[in-house]
C-alpha cells in the first residue's frame, strides 16, 4: 500500500515541475561548440622543402601555405606579415589552390638580391567554418648573390692599382688633421691609433712609391706624423699608448687599466717608420732632420724595461697608475714577432736572445707540427688562428726565405693561410656564400661587435683583409677573392676607402666600418707581392739585419 502512494506521489510532484517549465519559461539552451581549430600541413618554397629556412632563393620566389581546412579570405592580409632583415615591408600578391586550403604568396616586384626576409604566419587566421589556426609559424629565407659584373673589367694589375689608391685613401684623405696620423676607425674623431699609424705610414710610402702623391708631398705628411709622435705624443718608457688624441697627443685608454704603454702598437709604429727612414734617403736637411727624428723615436724606446724586472720574457703593457696589472705576457705563436725583433735590434735598450727564446718561443702551444687541409702548420694553434698572425709582423719581416732553429717561416705564413682559404672552402659549418672566392678569416667587426674570426671561432664573418692581405703567399687564391669582392660584391662592399672591414653573406651583413689595422695591410701586404718595397725596406735597416742574426734568424737577406 506504501509503495504504491510513493509511486503515485512521485508522478505528481514530476508533472508538476514539468508544467511550471512550460507556463514559467525554460532554461537556456547549451550554446554550441566553438568551430574547431584547424592546424599548419606544410609549405613549399618555389616548390621544395627544407624546414624553415632557405638560401639562395631567386628575388621572384612562390610561397605556398597548406593546411588542414579552407581558410577564410578576410582574415588572410591581417595573418601574415612580409618583411625584411630591417622590418620593411613586402607587397605581395595573394592567390589560393586546393579549395582554399593552400594561401599562396609572390612579392610583387623582384626582391633584393642577398637579403634576408621573413615572412610570419599568425594565430589570428581563420578557417572557413571560423576556427583558428593553432600555432603560428616564422619562414626565413636570404635571396641568391647578383652574379653580374658591377664595374668594368681591369687588367689583373689595374684592378691592383685601383684597390691600393683607394685603400690609399684612408691614411691620406682621412689622417687626422693635427697629428697626420690614422684614425682607428672612420668613425673615431679625435682618437688615433699608434700601431695602425705604422701601418699607415708604411701605406703612405706605398703611395709615393705608386705615383698615387709626390715625393714631396710625402715627406711633407711624414714631417707632421714624425714631430707629433716626437714631440707631442705622449710616452710612457719610451713606449706609447695603444689610442692617443690626435689634436694633444694625451693617452686615451684602450681599457681600464690599459691607459699606458702599449709594446706591441709600439712595435707597429716603430717597424713603419724605419721603413720610412730607409726610404726619406736623401742627403739634404729636410730628410736628413726626418731620419734623425725617427732614429730619436727608436732609440727612446726601452725594450729591456719591458722585461718587468729583469724576467727573461717581455710584457704588453705598462700602466702609470695600475703598473704591470694586466700581466700579459708576449709569448708566441701569434703577431708579436716583431716586436722581439725590434727590442733584440734595439741599440740602446735592447734584450738578449735569452729573453727571444724562452719568452716568446717558450709558450705552450707554440710549436705545433700537425697537418690540416694537407698542409702542416709548423707553429701556432690548431689550424692557425687568424690570418693577421701572418700579417702584422711581416708588413715589414720578409718570410721568404727565412729559417730559425727548424722553422721556415715561408711554409709557416703560406700553410697557415692555406688552411684557412681550404677551412672556407670545404665551408663545414655550412654557411651560405662561403668558396674558393669568397674566404678569410681574421679580426673584423662583426655585427653588434668584433670578434677574431678563425676555424675555431668561425661566426660566417669573412674580412677582406685577410684574403687581400695574403697575396705574397696565396697569390692565385687571393685574386679570385680580389676579384669576387669586386666585380660582383662590389655594389655591396666597395666604398671610399676600398672594401668595407667585413661582411657575412650568411646572416645578410655587410659592415660601414674601415679600420686603419685591416686597411693597412692591404695596400702593404699587396705591395709586398708586386715589389716587395716594405719587406726590402724594413730588412734593409742595419739594426734589424744585427737584431734578426742575434736571434738566430736566416735568410738570403740577412
Amino acid at each position: 500500500m506504501i509503495s504504491r502512494f510513493f509511486y503515485f506521489f512521485c508522478i505528481v510532484i514530476f508533472l508538476f515541475f514539468a508544467g511550471c517549465g512550460k507556463d514559467g519559461g525554460s532554461n537556456p539552451p547549451p550554446p554550441p561548440p566553438p568551430p574547431a581549430s584547424f592546424s599548419f600541413n606544410s609549405f613549399r618554397i618555389n616548390g621544395q622543402f627544407n624546414g624553415f629556412t632557405y638560401y639562395n632563393i631567386n628575388t621572384n620566389p612562390v610561397l605556398k601555405f597548406s593546411f588542414f581546412a579552407p581558410v577564410n579570405r578576410t582574415t588572410v592580409s591581417n595573418s601574415f606579415s612580409f618583411r625584411d632583415k630591417s622590418g620593411a615591408l613586402v607587397s605581395y600578391n595573394t592567390s589560393y589552390e586546393n579549395n582554399d586550403s593552400t594561401v599562396v604568396l609572390q612579392p610583387t616586384s623582384p626582391l633584393t638580391y642577398i637579403t634576408k626576409y621573413i615572412v610570419s604566419l599568425s594565430t589570428t587566421l581563420k578557417s572557413t567554418a571560423g576556427g583558428s589556426l593553432l600555432t603560428g609559424i616564422d619562414v626565413n629565407f636570404t635571396t641568391q648573390i647578383d652574379s653580374s659584373r658591377k664595374f668594368p673589367l681591369l687588367s689583373d694589375n689595374a684592378l691592383l692599382d685601383k684597390v691600393q689608391q683607394q685603400t690609399f685613401k684612408y691614411f691620406w684623405d682621412f689622417a687626422h688633421p693635427v697629428s697626420g696620423l690614422a684614425r682607428e676607425r672612420n668613425s673615431s674623431g679625435d682618437l688615433v691609433t699608434s700601431g695602425g699609424s705604422g701601418f699607415g705610414v708604411m701605406s703612405l710610402i706605398t703611395g709615393v712609391h705608386r705615383g698615387f702623391i709626390t715625393r714631396a708631398q710625402g715627406l711633407a705628411r711624414m714631417q707632421t706624423i714624425v714631430s707629433f709622435i716626437k714631440n707631442t705624443a705622449q710616452k710612457f718608457h719610451g713606449a706609447f699608448p695603444h689610442w692617443l688624441s690626435g689634436s694633444t697627443g694625451a693617452v686615451i685608454p684602450f681599457s681600464a687599466k690599459d691607459n699606458g704603454a702599449d709594446l706591441v702598437e709600439t712595435s707597429y709604429l716603430v717597424q713603419g717608420l724605419l721603413c720610412a727612414r730607409q726610404y726619406f734617403n736623401d742627403a739634404g736637411i729636410p730628410e736628413t732632420s726626418l731620419r734623425n727624428d725617427i732614429n730619436a723615436i727608436y732609440n727612446g724606446v726601452e725594450w729591456s724595461w719591458f722585461r718587468n724586472g729583469g724576467q727573461n720574457v717581455l710584457y704588453w703593457h705598462w700602466s702609470p697608475n695600475y703598473g704591470w696589472d694586466m700581466n700579459m705576457q708576449i709569448r708566441g705563436w701569434n703577431e708579436c714577432l716583431v716586436t722581439y725583433v725590434l727590442a733584440a735590434s734595439s741599440t740602446t735598450f735592447g734584450i738578449p736572445p735569452v729573453v727571444y727564446t724562452n719568452g716568446w718561443k717558450g709558450a705552450p702551444g707554440f710549436v705545433n707540427g700537425s697537418s690540416y687541409y694537407g698542409y702542416q702548420l709548423p707553429l701556432g694553434p690548431a689550424l692557425g688562428g687568424p690570418l693577421f698572425f701572418s700579417h702584422y709582423s711581416f708588413l715589414g719581416i720578409n718570410p721568404n726565405g727565412l729559417a730559425e732553429g727548424s722553422v721556415n717561416y715561408t711554409t709557416q705564413t703560406k700553410n697557415h693561410t692555406l688552411i684557412n682559404y681550404n677551412y672556407c672552402k670545404a665551408n663545414p659549418r655550412g654557411y651560405f656564400g662561403y668558396s674558393d672566392s669568397v674566404w678569410g678569416l681574421t679580426a673584423s667587426d662583426m655585427e653588434g661587435g668584433y670578434t677574431a674570426s678563425s676555424p675555431t671561432n668561425d661566426v660566417s664573418v669573412i674580412a677582406p683583409t685577410a684574403a687581400l692581405s695574403s697575396f705574397p703567399y696565396t697569390p692565385a687564391e687571393s685574386m679570385a677573392a680580389l676579384k669576387f669582392f669586386y666585380y660582383v660584391l662590389g655594389d655591396k662592399i666597395w666604398k671610399e676607402y676600398g672594401f668595407v672591414d667585413a661582411f657575412s653573406l650568411n646572416n645578410t651583413w655587410f659592415a660601414s666600418s674601415f679600420l686603419a689595422i685591416d686597411q693597412g695591410p692591404i695596400i702593404i701586404m699587396m705591395e709586398n707581392y708586386r715589389s716587395g718595397l716594405l719587406w726590402n725596406l724594413f730588412t734593409g735597416c742595419p739594426e734589424v739585419k744585427a737584431g734578426m742574426q742575434s736571434l738566430g734568424f736566416t735568410a738570403p737577406y740577412l
